[in-house]
């Protein structure tokens, strides 16, 4: 069943997030809101506590290897956890050019939702109850259980992250909830830096 919360345009916006939420047989329901310029201003305008709001991390193991990893909003990518759960030395993002170019998405926009390549999903331990996640578009998202959401994406659950101490944790590549932390932040693992 989708159900809409906000306002809605006349005609909805559609996104391959959508039609893929569409076709999943998921519960969800398509919440709308307009620009924030923090993770928690986007989780309020949403109705949701900080923690449900999912970042959407695209990390690169390799030449041409990409991999979705799904973040609470009160929470950061832990790089040694993250390499030792994918048993490499060394991770980067990709700059926000190509993460789009490989995920179909803009930078603040980007979801393992209908993107345009099947990617593995890694969700931190920490994504579980009710979430939202990006749909696709600036102040799209999708409410919904995350333990049906994982299971959709058949995604690996690890503990990845550490707990935030206050920051919002932007990506520049691309990594995003809706872009709620507008890109700012430290996503940079420092093994990539060596």
């Amino acid at each position: 069943m989708t159900r809409y919360r906000g306002s809605m345009p006349a005609e909805p916006s559609h996104t391959p997030a959508l039609a893929a939420l569409a076709d999943s047989g998921l519960d969800y329901e398509v919440t709308r809101h307009g620009p924030v310029s923090s993770l928690t201003e986007a989780a309020a305008a949403r109705g949701i506590a900080p923690a449900q709001l999912i970042k959407t991390m695209v990390v690169r193991r390799g030449h041409g290897d990409y991999l979705f990893v799904l973040v609470p909003g009160d929470r950061v990518i832990s790089w040694p956890k993250l390499r030792g759960v994918l048993g490499v030395n060394r991770l980067s993002m990709p700059d926000a050019n190509r993460a789009q170019e490989v995920t179909g998405y803009a930078r603040g926009t980007i979801t393992p939702l209908g993107a345009r390549q099947a990617l593995p999903v890694i969700a931190d331990e920490h994504v579980r109850g009710t979430i939202s996640i990006g749909a696709g578009g600036h102040g799209l998202g999708a409410r919904l259980d995350a333990a049906a959401l994982l299971a959709y994406l058949k995604a690996g659950v690890a503990d990845v992250t550490d707990p935030a101490d206050g920051q919002d944790e932007g990506d520049p590549a691309g990594g995003d909830a809706g872009d709620p932390a507008g890109g700012r932040g430290s996503a940079v693992d420092p093994a990539s830096q060596r």
